[in-house]
């Protein structure tokens, strides 16, 4: 028999780690910002995402909704316990958005809009780190209602996956820059990704020597057979794959493939939501509620899955040929 639960589970799954990956290289630039030279290398930094930025937003709708629709207790229980951070995200986005367009439009107070630009990006970062270390180190349940207090997603491990997403979505913005720029901004951006790459490790480093010991179950899943036979492999493969991005930005100067390090660092996420994976599961909320526990009946299932089965193609269509229509260098003009 099919589990529905576990295929909406997966679904949001998909559709976070999509936002992740789509989303994650353009906040990146938005993070690098004030670090370009004014002039031809914001503009051509700013266009290389023009054309994709608003469209990868769409697996975040996907998967907020996604939650609400097929997990309505998990939604009911995160939403007040993370309110600060979300709205900051929201907030965040707003202004990244906004400022995306005003900056090209008023170029009077360009300098305004490039803040806000970079401080929308950032701010959205940072919650969305805060918003999975709170859900990471538990939320304090009575019975179905969340049961903690206004602050209580704010602690140093929050901060600490905050501030390692804020490195590793700025070295995705990095390794995009690699692929699609040329020049002296190519040769910034493979300057950043070197001192970002050795940050990242040692923040995937840190969360995955924290985490363990924030729930019993956790430290369970990582440590004791059979579970430590999967986990005991993912500290070799990031050391691994971060050897190879390390030597394929080298490699950009000398005519390596320029495409090759952003993959590499896409790589880097996917290992580390597997290592979040082995960590959580089967729970929505860690340690707290699982997803059978928080799922919506069978028939609501059966009605959202017809929906996104529709969905979800069409979605994934338009990415596809959106950036295949947009592929290749870019330069300073853009569609603006």
């Amino acid at each position: 028999m099919i589990d529905l639960t576990i295929i909406w589970a997966g679904i949001i799954a998909f559709a976070v780690a999509a936002y992740v990956v789509m989303d994650g290289f353009d906040l990146g630039i938005g993070i690098l910002f004030p670090r370009f030279p004014v002039g031809r290398d914001r503009d051509m930094a700013m266009n290389s995402i023009a054309p994709v930025w608003d469209g990868n937003e769409t697996w975040l709708v996907l998967g907020g909704g996604g939650l609400m629709a097929a997990f309505p207790l998990a939604y009911a229980i995160i939403l007040p316990a993370l309110y600060a951070p979300l709205i900051a995200m929201l907030l965040g986005l707003v202004f990244r958005g906004v400022a995306f367009e005003f900056r090209w439009r008023d170029p009077g107070h360009r300098r305004f809009w490039d803040f806000a630009f970079c401080g929308g990006s950032i701010v959205a970062t940072l919650a969305q780190g805060i918003t999975l270390g709170a859900l990471l180190q538990g939320i304090t349940i009575n019975g179905r209602a969340y049961a903690g207090g206004w602050w209580e997603w704010l602690t140093p491990f929050s901060l600490l996956t905050g501030l390692s997403l804020l490195i590793g979505y700025a070295l995705l913005g990095a390794s995009w820059l690699i692929w699609k720029a040329e020049g002296g901004l190519q040769t910034q951006a493979r300057g950043m990704a070197r001192l970002l790459l050795p940050a990242l490790l040692a923040a995937i480093g840190l969360v995955s020597a924290y985490t363990p010991f924030l729930e019993a179950q956790y430290y369970q899943r990582w440590f004791e057979w059979p579970g430590v036979l999967a986990s005991a492999q993912m500290p070799l493969l990031v050391a691994i794959v971060g050897f190879l991005a390390w030597r394929a930005i080298g490699k950009v100067q000398n005519g390596g493939r320029d495409w090759t390090p952003f993959f590499l660092i896409l790589l880097l996420f996917g290992l580390s939501m597997i290592g979040l994976a082995i960590s959580i599961w089967p729970d929505v909320i860690p340690g707290r509620v699982s997803i059978w526990e928080a799922a919506a009946p069978e028939r609501s299932q059966i009605f959202m899955l017809i929906g996104a089965g529709v969905l979800v193609p069409v979605i994934l269509a338009y990415t596809v040929w959106a950036y295949w229509v947009f592929r290749g260098k870019v330069d300073e003009t853009g569609y603006h």
